[in-house]
């Protein structure tokens, strides 16, 4: 059972999924484009390289012989996961899913166009003109994302004409990869959103976690918890929707597919083939299997029997303030102190303003009110204070 690991990533989600691997005895070699990342700290070994040159992909697949390849971020040279599938490596969940939903043209275009799923009203943009148009098309205010980008980076919200092109350069800017093409998107009057925590298995069947509501502020979470409140009529149509897009992906592993909830219904928004950031909420305890366990085991065939949520909890992330090459944390005896809480600090090697640095995780009784346990989290995250 002992398997070999290329992880293509080694952010603080990465870091979470090497421990779990780690602690039934897999071999994992992290790979990012940067030295000392989350991940290599606990890996078997690393590598450093860009993941978008196909030739140095190449390289070193040839070098490890993995048995299994685990991305982790989405500005990776996603076609060449075709070729190492022929070859016998298993991508995970599969290279469809990973090469897919790594472009949100791709997945947008399966869950509306072939699945028939609810979205919003969208069109594509490869220039400020175009942009301009398909504001036109879809009204305003609307959301504008690059096709490749993670947590948040290059997205924005149009309110007016003078917001265009403002709009259009922090796109290109924030943008991963060297796709230069931005999705517009009808604003959606939602009334809350939630990621559904999906696991595809190879011989069992699909399974749920309980749905996790989040906030966010410049197009990154900043607190989750866990469960969400949803009415069942929702939460049906939800999971309905999650198991048609996965199955249409392929493969075994964990999903984190999110959902707009709105007067009319459930509409879908983005999935993610691996963890979810949202989802470090289950390490505070909130499930009998935190979210890169399951991965972890539906990748290894390892059968789940159910997902039982045990504990209500609830996350907030711990945010640094300025720039720094040796980041320094106080405050771990105060929140320490604390009852019911816990903390995770991810070890990146350098801080900028608003970078994550870490996550505060609290959890109670399936009763507890929801908004208290959000506070106290929130309220702990602001007991670590970063330095240079």
């Amino acid at each position: 059972m002992t398997k070999k690991i290329l992880l293509l990533g080694s952010g603080e989600l990465g870091k979470e999924f090497t421990i779990a691997a780690q602690r039934i005895g897999q071999t994992v070699i992290a790979v990012d484009s940067y030295e000392n990342a989350p991940a290599m700290q606990v890996a078997n070994s690393f590598e450093i390289i860009n993941m978008l040159d196909g030739a140095a992909l190449d390289r070193i697949v040839a070098k490890h012989q993995p048995d299994f390849i685990v991305p982790e971020i989405e500005a990776i040279r996603t076609e060449r996961f075709y070729d190492y599938e022929k070859q016998g490596i298993t991508v995970v969940p599969s290279a469809k899913a990973a090469n897919f939903t790594m472009n949100r043209k791709a997945i947008r275009d399966l869950a509306a166009k072939d699945l028939g799923l609810k979205t919003a009203d969208y069109r594509y943009a490869t220039s400020a003109a175009e942009l301009r148009a398909g504001v036109e098309s879809v009204g305003m205010p609307c959301v504008i994302k690059p096709l490749m980008s993670s947590s948040g980076k290059g997205q924005s919200t149009i309110k007016t004409t003078e917001d265009i092109d403002k709009a259009w350069q922090y796109a290109v800017d924030g943008s991963r990869g060297d796709v230069v093409e931005v999705i517009v998107e009808a604003f959606v009057k939602f009334n809350s959103e939630i990621t559904l925590l999906t696991v595809t298995q190879n011989n069992n069947p699909t399974l749920f976690c309980a749905p996790i509501g989040h906030r966010q502020e410049r197009g990154d979470y900043i607190e989750s918890w866990q469960p969400a409140v949803i009415a069942d009529k929702d939460l049906y149509e939800a999971q309905d929707m999650a198991e048609k897009i996965t199955e249409a992906l392929g493969g075994a592993g964990l999903f984190g597919v999110e959902f707009f909830l709105t007067d009319d219904g459930v509409y879908f928004s983005e999935l993610s083939p691996r963890p979810h950031d949202t989802g470090m909420v289950t390490l505070a305890g909130t499930q009998n299997f935190n979210e890169f366990e399951l991965h972890l085991r539906a990748i290894m065939s390892l059968p789940i029997f159910e997902i039982k949520l045990e504990k209500a909890g609830a996350s907030a992330v711990i945010l640094a303030s300025e720039n720094s090459a040796s980041p320094r944390y106080e405050g771990f005896e105060e929140i320490a102190s604390l009852p019911n809480t816990d903390f995770r600090i991810f070890g990146k090697p350098t801080s900028r303003p608003f970078r994550r640095m870490g996550v505060a995780l609290v959890n109670g009784a399936l009763d507890t009110p929801i908004a208290e346990l959000v506070q106290k989290a929130s309220d702990a995250s602001h007991l670590i204070r970063i330095s240079s």
